[in-house]
């Protein structure tokens, strides 16, 4: 697995830990624990990534850290 920086944060709206993937956009996954969201996250991250190489769409290379905050 790539090693890409996750950014994990509370919804009051949904009630569940968010985990977002910046670098892939629209890959987000959530979880009832902080440990849960981080786990789904991964499992979204391998199907994004598989999803784009069949669509023959390019995979972002990790960047590392990132500063949005």
């Amino acid at each position: 697995m790539a090693k890409y920086e996750i950014i994990i944060y509370w919804s009051d709206e949904d009630e569940a830990f968010i985990a977002e993937v910046p670098e892939l956009p629209g890959c987000m996954a959530d979880g009832t624990t902080y440990q849960e969201a981080i786990a789904n996250a991964e499992v979204v991250m391998r199907e994004w990534i598989k999803t784009a190489k069949e669509l023959g769409r390019t995979v972002p290379e990790p960047k590392g850290r990132l500063h949005f905050a």
